[in-house]
């Protein structure tokens, strides 16, 4: 059962807290409990600027925190500066975390603010997220997580204390979109953020990634805008041209984008193809976003006399 009153008095029992705060719902939510229970004083929200942070989440976070008086303080992180971040492997989320708490620490140290916490819940134990592991080498502390609350609890709690965010969707860093080996780079950033900011604009709402690719861009939307970006899709293919992508294609969300023989048998090439193409798959997930993975499938024919 969902309880405010009892996160309030959780975190009553902090100290003085300082709030790594994306924006995101998870982290605008306990920015707001954060500053019921514990006032101005004891309190406030940190948010951590760079190349990778969406600015459309900044805005929004800016937005909740001036609607619900957070204080707010913000600080440049540098993990573009990171050649084990630029390099974009599978423990990318560490580097990037390892850079924000320790940025947070000096900010806790110069203020005297004795805890730092995040939005982690439950459900995110059933992720891949390596960023956890800076976490707890920084002695960041999960009050979400340490109360048992899924991400459920928290869109409901969210709701009652009129968060317009309450039902957004999770919003991962810019980096998150690159294809992992693929370097981060701000140029590499900037089409991403330019790429979402045009396919928006064309009034294309909800849960929206354009993965970066290397020369091809594919683009994410939910199933429910899928229409519209199909009518937009030769505008958007055009625009996303306009940035740098060499191609661009509209991912169906488990559809197969592409297939090739590895192993050929020329009579029945084609027929695999045919058939592996019309296959629908369910997505993999990362930090509980569906993302594009390639796999090797064998194909079996059976012959009737």
């Amino acid at each position: 059962m969902t309880s405010i009153a009892a996160l309030e008095s959780h975190l009553a029992g902090f100290g003085r807290v300082l709030l790594g705060y994306s924006g995101g719902v998870d982290s605008a939510l306990l920015a707001v409990a954060g500053r019921r229970a514990l006032g101005p004083g004891r309190f406030l929200a940190v948010i951590g600027r760079s190349d990778s942070y969406p600015a459309v989440q900044y805005h929004s976070a800016l937005e909740t925190a001036r609607r619900f008086d957070v204080p707010l303080l913000e600080t440049d992180t540098h993990e573009l500066g990171n050649p084990d971040y630029r390099a974009n492997t599978p423990d990318r989320c560490y580097f990037c975390k390892t850079e924000l708490w320790g940025r947070l620490r000096d900010v806790a140290a110069e203020r005297g603010f004795e805890t730092i916490i995040d939005g982690t819940n439950a459900d995110d134990l059933n992720e891949h997220r390596p960023g956890a592991r800076a976490a707890a080498e920084g002695a960041v502390r999960s009050p979400l997580l340490e109360l048992g609350w899924t991400k459920d609890m928290v869109r409901a709690a969210a709701r009652a204390l009129g968060l317009p965010i309450w039902d957004a969707p999770a919003a991962p860093c810019l980096s998150s979109r690159i294809r992992y080996g693929l370097e981060v780079t701000p140029e590499r950033l900037r089409q991403v953020e330019a790429a979402e900011a045009f396919v928006r604009s064309l009034g294309i709402a909800g849960d929206l990634r354009v993965r970066h690719r290397g020369d091809e861009a594919s683009v994410e939307v939910a199933e429910a805008m899928r229409g519209r970006a199909e009518a937009a899709w030769e505008t958007i293919a055009s625009h996303l041209r306009e940035l740098g992508f060499a191609r661009a294609e509209l991912d169906a969300r488990g559809a197969v984008q592409s297939a090739r023989v590895l192993r050929s048998i020329p009579l029945l090439d084609e027929a695999a193809l045919t058939a592996v193409r019309q296959w629908q798959f369910e997505p993999a997930l990362l930090n509980g976003q569906p993302v594009a993975v390639i796999m090797t499938v064998t194909v079996k024919f059976t012959l009737n006399r």
